[in-house]
């Protein structure tokens, strides 16, 4: 026994040390994207601004020959072009945050293979913590915040593994690991202990695992969303005649288009969706059995069915003439953000039954 509980202590520094590590190779990996970001050309992203400003009907044109006419004449090609949102407009996505040079996208794939290394450490962390306790690591918020962000990451990896372009999404992914873990151990830290009865479950496994991976994907789609309403301000103005700054024009000019970041968001939020509704279903039938009634309006269950509300609102708005684009967009930051205070605002702020272990 008391070898036992030797060991479980031996593992559970073992998990604080690795989480500590991996945030050294996530500072490493901002680094290295800023260094992507910063030393990236500007002059090939100047030349994907004049690709921007350069008129739609100018590339339209294509050259016939007119039967019966004896000579060639200049037509408009017709064209057909799928936006993903309302007013977007058919332009080329940006070289990404290399630039499109090799000295960019070498310290884009230091970037990337550091990320790689941190969320390695990381998962590591979260394995011992769970060999530590005996029990899924997800019983307080420090251990559900270390998972949160290694299944972000790690679904971020899966993307570009599956040769998505979203390497972009790179800094603002690690910068928000980086703040998540900087909040977890500092404020959030709770020693490794067992669970109450009432989550001693299986359904912990089930429930919890839904919860913690539609919030890391949520949290993608939320940055794409951001992303968008950025770049589609900058198209605006360029299509406007207007000239941006600087500062714009060497950053936005290489994100995705307007159209392709929307596209990306809604995509993601839509796949999750029905994930998130098995989550508060599940969360229902585990209230069943561990209170004896399926649904009590708890303030989680209140802020899970809000966060549901806001999300279905965001998938309407997109199907609604009049509301796709940047009207939907705003719905969908606010549906993100009450999927944040329901994790960090019930937790800390309301007394709820979901309250077990302080934080």
């Amino acid at each position: 026994m008391i070898l036992a509980a030797e060991t479980n202590e031996s593992l559970a520094q073992m998990s604080n040390t690795l989480v500590y590590s991996s945030m050294a190779v996530y500072t490493l990996a901002f680094l290295a994207h800023i260094a992507e970001w910063v030393l990236g050309s500007r002059s090939k992203v100047g030349r994907t601004a004049a690709a921007l400003t350069q008129p739609a009907a100018e590339a339209a044109k294509v050259t016939v020959q007119v039967k019966g006419a004896g000579g060639t004449t200049v037509l408009d090609r017709p064209k057909v072009v799928t936006r993903a949102a309302a007013g977007t407009r058919d332009v080329p996505d940006g070289p990404g945050a290399a630039g499109g040079t090799v000295k960019g996208d070498l310290y884009g794939r230091i970037a990337v293979s550091l990320t790689v290394l941190a969320f390695a450490l990381e998962a590591a962390g979260v394995v011992s913590r769970a060999i530590a306790v005996q029990r899924a690591p997800w019983g307080n918020m420090y251990e559900f915040s270390t998972t949160f962000s290694t299944v972000a990451v790690g679904t971020y990896l899966a993307f570009l593994l599956a040769k998505k372009n979203v390497r972009w999404i790179g800094l603002p992914l690690v910068t928000t690991v980086l703040l998540d873990l900087g909040v977890a151990t500092t404020w959030l830290y709770t020693e490794s202990d067992q669970l109450v009865p009432a989550l001693d479950s299986y359904w912990l496994w089930i429930h919890v695992s839904t919860a913690i991976f539609c919030g890391a994907v949520f949290y993608l789609g939320a940055v794409a969303t951001l992303m968008y309403l950025f770049r589609d301000s900058y198209e605006n103005k360029l299509a406007n005649g207007g000239e941006p700054g600087s500062f714009a024009r060497s950053v936005l000019e290489r994100l995705p288009s307007a159209a392709s970041l929307d596209k990306f968001s809604y995509r993601v939020n839509a796949a999750v969706f029905p994930l998130w509704t098995f989550t508060i279903i599940a969360g229902a039938i585990w209230a069943g059995d561990a209170w004896g009634r399926y649904w009590g309006w708890d303030a989680k269950e209140v802020w899970s069915f809000i966060t549901w509300v806001g999300y279905a609102a965001y998938l309407h708005a997109r199907a609604t003439a009049g509301w796709k684009g940047r009207k939907a967009a705003y719905i969908a930051l606010i549906a993100f953000g009450c999927f944040l205070f329901n994790y960090y605002g019930v937790n800390i702020f309301v007394s709820s039954k979901h309250s077990y272990a302080g934080v």
